[in-house]
């Protein structure tokens, strides 16, 4: 009887251990986004991209070195507290808990700060979020990747100098910044209106509620004000709406400038001949005949394992912006087992100086597959930005047209300001920056 007993226990000990060692070769990333609301169309074009990027990584690589990718969805409908809940329920799934979070919220991203830090989790906000968290010495665990909205905006402003023959002609120009009202719509006021006083400018704040569908009033008023430009700072059904408020209002959808969350397929096609001429952001381009998209085609629907019920969505903005979220995302995973283990699944907190060590130029872009697909990258303990450029496209009333070449932010004005911010942020915490000349 004792030995049947001990029989027993060695099988199930082995099959523990061979459970635990399978485990051992999985990088849990929580899919915590949204695919119902209003938002939805957005945020599950950019899900569909990021999850099947993963999956394409599984079926061609392997993983990263024999780790495979696994993950989770969860649903935050685009609400703060669901997006806590998420987090709290996927934070320690997997063999080493969540990778990161991508929150896909600029208001679920302030949510999450003090806890990501907390739980040693990188909170990455590609191309949204907080924008002071770009100084790492204050955020060691936030990551606003790619182009943060300050120098995002800084490239807008270049882009309308550019327009006006030079930027000592803005002055005296009124520019109407038309936004949702979120944590995500005003998160560009304090460097608008430096840049006002800067090149002399008008600008006139104007908020759309949630979710952004009732517009008539403030499309009144820009008719009363006739600015020479309008920055549209929308998202989800806010943007069709707008376009279609300004064709009513008479107003030229080619001196609209949207943000890149407006900047999308689903932003255009809805509102019909309306959107024609209309121009927005981009960190990066639509297209499928980019070899990273090719891969996913190959090795993932061509298997039956694709996200995307609706093919025709794959290489819009929206899909491929998921696509670059997880590049980062798999590329921080390989540069952190390149330092501590390959072969091993990484912990958030090394992941966390994989993201911060991460150096993808345009040779290893094209590595990827990813040539002009996105702009280069290079983090730093003092820069959780990286990058800082952003190019505008065209709607001609089919497709994206890109119309400029990648227009670098103005870092002398944006970065004292980050600083300054996040300077005043610490001394609120009471947090004690880190030295990043210590920093390996």
């Amino acid at each position: 009887m004792k030995r049947t007993t001990l029989a027993l226990a060695l099988v199930a000990s082995v099959g523990f251990s061979a459970g635990a060692l399978a485990q051992a070769k999985e990088q849990f990333v929580p899919a915590n986004y949204y695919w119902v609301g209003p938002y939805a169309a957005s945020g599950s074009g950019i899900a569909g991209g990021a999850i099947d990027y993963l999956q394409m990584l599984n079926e061609r690589d392997g993983g990263i070195n024999g780790v495979k990718f696994t993950w989770e969805k969860c649903e935050t409908e685009y609400n703060n507290a669901r997006g806590v809940e998420c987090y709290e329920r996927s934070k320690k799934k997997g063999p080493t808990g969540a990778t990161l979070i991508h929150p896909l919220s600029t208001g679920i991203t302030y949510s999450l700060i003090e806890k990501g830090t907390a739980d040693r989790i990188p909170i990455v906000s590609v191309g949204y979020g907080r924008t002071d968290a770009s100084d790492g010495r204050i955020f060691p665990y936030v990551f606003p990747l790619i182009t943060n909205y300050w120098s995002q905006n800084t490239a807008k402003i270049k882009f309308m100098g550019m327009k006006a023959g030079g930027m000592d002609k803005l002055k005296g120009k009124k520019i109407v910044n038309l936004y949702h009202d979120s944590a995500y719509g005003k998160e560009t006021t304090p460097v608008l209106d430096a840049q006002a006083k800067m090149y002399g400018f008008q600008v006139t704040h104007l908020a759309v509620p949630h979710p952004g569908n009732e517009q008539q009033a403030q499309w009144l008023q820009i008719r009363q004000i006739q600015p020479d430009w309008v920055i549209l700072r929308g998202w989800g059904v806010m943007n069709p709406t707008a376009i279609k408020a300004a064709q009513r209002a008479g107003y030229p959808r080619d001196k609209i400038v949207g943000v890149w969350w407006a900047g999308a397929e689903e932003d255009t096609i809805p509102a019909g001949d309306a959107a024609k001429g209309y121009i927005a952001a981009a960190f990066n381009v639509s297209g499928t005949n980019y070899p990273v998209i090719q891969d996913i085609m190959k090795h993932v629907y061509a298997k039956g394992k694709g996200e995307m019920d609706d093919k025709s969505r794959i290489g819009s903005a929206y899909y491929n912006r998921g696509v670059v979220f997880s590049i980062i995302t798999s590329e921080a995973v390989r540069k952190a087992q390149e330092h501590f283990g390959k072969g091993k699944p990484m912990t958030g907190e090394q992941v966390r100086w994989g993201l911060e060590n991460l150096s993808i130029d345009n040779a290893y872009l094209k590595k990827l597959g990813a040539s002009d697909f996105m702009q280069p990258l290079k983090v730093s303990c003092m820069d959780h930005e990286g990058g800082g450029a952003v190019k505008f496209q065209q709607w001609d009333g089919k497709q994206w047209k890109v119309i400029t070449d990648w227009i670098s932010s103005d870092q002398k004005l944006v970065r004292p300001m980050i600083e300054a911010s996040a300077a005043q942020y610490a001394k609120e915490k009471g947090i004690t920056p880190r030295d990043c000349s210590k920093e390996k």
